[in-house]
Formats: C-alpha cells, sequence, structure tokens
C-alpha cells in the first residue's frame, strides 16, 4: 500500500502526490484511443481501473501489445500482397498506396482485438 506524506498549509494538511514513473510515460495513440474507449464505453471498467491505480499499466500495456501486433501483421501482410523494396524504388506511389492499405488493414485487426473489446 503507498504510504502518503502531507505537509501543513496553514490550518490544512496537503497530501504531497505525484505521478508514479509509468503514469509519467506519454501515451501513444493506441494507448489514448483504449483510454477514450473505456471512458466512453465502459464507465465502470474505467473508474474501477483509475480506483485500484492499473489504467495507467493497462494503458501502456496496450499500446505496447498493439504496436508489437502492428509490425508483425504488417510483415505479414506485406509478403502476402507482394509489397517489396524493388516496388518501393521503381514506383513509390504504388507502394506508398499499398502500405497505406495494408496499415488501414492492420490497424482494423488491432482496433477489433485490442482497443474495442
Amino acid at each position: 500500500m503507498m504510504q502518503l506524506n502531507y505537509k501543513q498549509n496553514g490550518d490544512y494538511l496537503i497530501p504531497e502526490m505525484g505521478l508514479t514513473e509509468q503514469e509519467q510515460k506519454p501515451l501513444g495513440k493506441y494507448g489514448m484511443m483504449r483510454r477514450k474507449y473505456l471512458e466512453e464505453n465502459r464507465s465502470g471498467l474505467y473508474t474501477r481501473m483509475i480506483l485500484n491505480g492499473t489504467l495507467m499499466e493497462h494503458l501502456q500495456e496496450i499500446e505496447s501489445t498493439a504496436q508489437t501486433r502492428l509490425e508483425t501483421i504488417m510483415e505479414s501482410l506485406k509478403k502476402q500482397n507482394g509489397v517489396t523494396e524493388d516496388l518501393k524504388a521503381t514506383n513509390q506511389m504504388a507502394w506508398v498506396a499499398r502500405m497505406n492499405s495494408l496499415k488501414n488493414q492492420a490497424e482494423e485487426m488491432i482496433f477489433s482485438e485490442l482497443i474495442f473489446t
């Protein structure tokens, strides 16, 4: 359990609270999306996680897992669809269009698996 220290401010005792090391790390795209989803659609779980002090840990875990999944899925999709460095060298616009399409596909999978569940 966390030990709180207090400081005297006039007639009041004010708790000396700060952010934990994990809470100081910035959230990425997927962590922020998960937080917004929990806040808007799963408010009971969101509140419970805040009160337990597990929300930031959960969001950091989602962010890390989503980034790893994105890299893995993108490599797999690139191989399946023949998106190579040769294509990038010969036709950059086609390569960019295909990569954007593959990233959208990969993100849809991540959203359904991790973010919006």
